[in-house]
């Protein structure tokens, strides 16, 4: 009998936590900013909001990971104990960590405390997680390096170990994570949760020439010199050119593409792999219910034998992305199967332009939140936990009563048609 795997989301806020829950999420993780990875956008430096989340998820019957998977100095590591004190009394499910010395700590300070060893410690041999299942840690979550049949090896390797696997979201171009760039540029260090995503910024691509002494110096590209194509050839692959892309915004010669693997979540299944992760605390709540929604049917779908559902490719195309890659599971794509990938992605495509905030049932209507811009006669999916449902818009009224044809984009409420009520639904347009 095929075990489902725990899916596990993301939560950089409450309204993240709950809707994780609600979209089909067995577990959520979250980190105080000082000790996690993730500075911005987290709501949970405040230790009540925390207490109350892992309340919450626990009295939804599904578990709480707290992040702390931070590369400290010294400085953080005096202060590590009395700090996570009244975090471990809260008694979160695990600990996501990286350091083996604040591993040491906890394991001396608190035994009984389950730990996790976060993909910060780069973990990609069946060796690396026989030591870690020694010194006490339960679940290793790998590194993102990893082929399908690598992970398989270790499941069969270390069959007395959880397995966590990341299956979608940002990919960094450095080894799992461990990152300079930002760090270099300007003095906000990844490894101490303040990443700036340097890789991603915008580049300006300019030509060079060489003077009568040999020194090279940057110059304007020039009709009739070579300069004009822009060409990367990698020095191990001979042969391989691949073109730089430059628009009036700049070049993104190290942007990495964004990590999607549903597709291999039945092979994942299959293996016993014993988590799912979806990467994002500082994403939005429509991202969640989106990435949750969409990766719980694919378990769900595995677990019961069912073919895999190619339309969840294109529903997560309808998030912001810099392009998708199911990253090093499979190295080398028959033709056949990229082509079945990018033609699945391409269609059903949608945007997010809005949330439900509250139902007119005499006049089965719905006051919406407008994010993005849509209009009377767009194809709209209204996403709920409850189950999707896609609708014509036929008619739309401003908070006066007046009929209008186009929700402008975000700062404006609307009402629209809505044939139930879907509390704390999102709307999709479909382009």
């Amino acid at each position: 009998m095929t075990c489902a795997p725990e899916l596990l989301a993301p939560a950089g806020s409450l309204a993240m936590l709950r809707t994780a829950l609600a979209f089909g999420a067995d577990a959520v993780y979250a980190g105080q900013p000082r000790y996690s990875l993730r500075v911005r956008n987290n709501d949970f430096g405040d230790l009540e909001l925390l207490a109350r989340a892992v309340d919450e998820v626990h009295a939804a019957g599904r578990k709480f990971y707290v992040v702390s998977n931070v590369l400290p100095h010294n400085r953080k590591v005096r202060s590590y104990l009395n700090d996570m004190a009244p975090v471990v009394a809260l008694q979160p499910d695990a600990l996501i960590m990286a350091d083996p010395g604040l591993i040491d700590l906890v394991r001396e300070t608190w035994p009984e405390m389950p730990v996790h060893l976060s993909v910060q410690a780069n973990t990609v041999n069946f060796a690396a997680v026989r030591f870690w299942r020694k010194l006490g840690l339960t679940r290793i979550i790998l590194s993102r390096e990893l082929s399908l049949d690598e992970v398989a090896e270790m499941r069969q390797e270390c069959p007395d170990t959880e397995l966590e696997v990341f299956v979608h979201g940002a990919l960094c171009v450095a080894y799992s994570g461990r990152c300079l760039l930002s760090g270099y540029f300007n003095h906000r260090d990844p490894n101490q949760g303040t990443c700036t995503n340097s890789c991603r910024w915008e580049y300006q691509l300019k030509a060079a020439e060489a003077d009568a002494s040999g020194d090279v110096r940057a110059a304007a590209p020039s009709p009739g010199r070579p300069g004009d194509v822009w060409l990367l050839e990698e020095k191990e692959r001979p042969g391989e050119l691949m073109p730089i892309d430059e628009d009036e915004h700049g070049t993104y010669i190290m942007n990495s593409r964004d990590l999607r693997a549903v597709e291999h979540v039945r092979r994942l299944t299959e293996i016993g792999v014993d988590s799912l992760k979806i990467e994002g605390r500082t994403k939005s709540p429509y991202y969640v219910a989106r990435t949750a929604q969409v990766y719980r049917r694919a378990i769900d779908d595995a677990v019961a034998r069912r073919p895999f559902d190619p339309g969840l490719l294109g529903e997560l195309e309808g998030l912001a992305n810099r392009g998708y890659t199911d990253g090093f599971y499979q190295r080398h794509h028959e033709h056949e199967m990229q082509n079945y990938l990018r033609g699945h992605s391409e269609s059903g495509r949608s945007l997010y332009v809005g949330d439900v905030l509250q139902w007119d049932a005499p006049r089965r209507r719905a006051l919406i939140e407008v994010k993005n811009r849509f209009a009377v006669g767009d194809r709209l999916e209204v996403i709920h936990p409850s189950g999707n449902r896609r609708l014509a818009l036929a008619a739309m009224h401003n908070l006066d009563g007046a009929e209008i044809r186009v929700a402008p984009g975000n700062g404006h409420r609307v009402w629209i048609p809505l044939p139930a009520e879907l509390p704390g639904a999102m709307l999709a347009r479909f382009v």
